[in-house]
């Protein structure tokens, strides 16, 4: 590309709040909270729901209220369970507008290919869960009290990593650290998070080849600045895993569990194998389907707080269909598509298709519907990034990053 297109700033029009929501969750996080409590619960919550239980089983859900106490949520079955473990994790919003000032407050790193989950590594034991609550491995590690001869002498203790399993080559690669021998991150920005992290991992010997007492390889992905550098780095860089996009993160945000537009995912056809959602048969469908949830007066709405409405089920066809409230249900967008008004959603042409299958927890979020619907027709290419990065920082005068594969 040209350097002069690398000058460009980046204009588009407006899709969502989502620059509004990043300011408003800084400020948020400013209310002080008990960190080490949060992290002591979730340790041993994560270590104490039997592994026999499967909450992929079908189990009505409680009418009350989904918020459980950390102590209690080792009892929870089939969707609560999986709707509070997904909770737990910081989640990543999907990137529908630039972030500003990307190369001054943001990290950028490479996605593996994976299922995303927690590692607690305590009593001689380490155990991962995934985001529906259900015990991925339990296995010794080289972490902090993760197998029987790992420090037995020192006082108890728990970790807590954020991670993503990589199957092709039996990895834990670490994206994220909740706690660290009985220390919460929680309330620690992503620039000490990540710093801390590498510290760490690097007084074990977690990233060593497996053995007897450490089964399964751990291995930090590698973040950096997001300049040119380093969004190059992360886009076109080779790495030893399958990459499935790139992440965002904030460098001043806090360990936030659900979805934060304080991280974001972003991919194209060159960085990921999945750009547009397939169907169950792993085919394109021909027009983009969505997962949305019923609410009780027959709205249909996203997994967002607060909600996004996508429009209204007539009473009649909810009760005729057998229907309830908190169902997921899966829709195609028409012909008529979105229409956006100064960001916010002002009508959807649906179709229904029918019931979603019964393991997901969660209804579509708003920002994966619009990436969607962006990737379709106009989807925010790695240029319109560069150029955003190059319209707020000096660099594109001194460094010419060529972005091709």
């Amino acid at each position: 590309m040209a350097p002069s297109d690398l000058r460009r700033p980046y204009k588009r029009p407006q899709l969502s709040d989502q620059q509004r929501r990043r300011e408003l969750s800084l400020k948020r996080q400013e209310q002080s909270r008990d960190a080490e409590l949060q992290a002591r619960r979730l340790a041993s919550t994560l270590l104490s729901l039997p592994p026999e239980q499967q909450p992929s089983d079908p189990e009505p859900e409680p009418s009350s209220s989904t918020d459980y106490d950390l102590r209690d949520a080792s009892k929870l079955k089939g969707p609560a369970a999986r709707k509070w473990f997904a909770k737990q994790l910081m989640l990543p919003e999907w990137m529908i507008d630039v972030p500003h000032r990307l190369p001054h407050d943001w990290y950028v790193l490479p996605r593996p290919a994976g299922r995303r989950c927690f590692v607690v590594s305590s009593d001689g034991t380490t155990i991962s869960r995934q985001r529906n609550g259900t015990v991925l491995h339990r296995f010794p590690s080289a972490l902090p009290h993760g197998s029987r001869n790992r420090d037995g002498s020192g006082p108890p203790s728990y970790s807590i990593l954020d991670c993503i399993f990589h199957e092709m080559d039996q990895t834990y690669y670490v994206i994220d650290m909740v706690c660290w021998k009985n220390y919460s991150y929680y309330n620690c920005s992503t620039e000490f998070r990540f710093t801390w992290l590498k510290e760490k991992l690097a007084e074990t010997k977690a990233c060593d080849p497996p053995s007897y007492y450490h089964k399964y390889r751990f291995s930090l992905v590698p973040w950096s600045r997001c300049d040119l550098a380093g969004l190059h780095n992360a886009y076109a860089g080779e790495v030893p895993f399958i990459k499935d996009g790139i992440l965002f993160y904030n460098k001043h945000a806090h360990y936030q569990p659900g979805n934060t537009p304080l991280a974001l995912v972003w991919k194209d056809e060159h960085c990921s194998q999945y750009v547009i959602d397939t169907d169950s048969k792993g085919q394109v469908p021909s027009h983009q389907q969505v997962v949305l949830e019923l609410q009780d007066d027959g709205k249909v709405t996203t997994s967002d707080d607060p909600p996004v409405v996508f429009s209204c089920l007539n009473l009649d066809f909810i009760q005729q269909s057998g229907l309830q409230s908190g169902c997921l249900l899966r829709f195609a967008i028409g012909d008529g598509g979105l229409t956006i008004v100064d960001g916010k959603l002002e009508r959807a042409d649906l179709h229904y298709v029918g019931t979603s299958n019964r393991a997901r927890a969660f209804a579509d979020t708003y920002s994966k519907i619009m990436f969607q619907s962006m990737a379709r027709g106009s989807p925010l290419r790695i240029d319109d990034l560069v150029a955003s990065i190059s319209s707020s920082d000096d660099e594109a005068d001194t460094l010419d990053v060529e972005m091709a594969v």
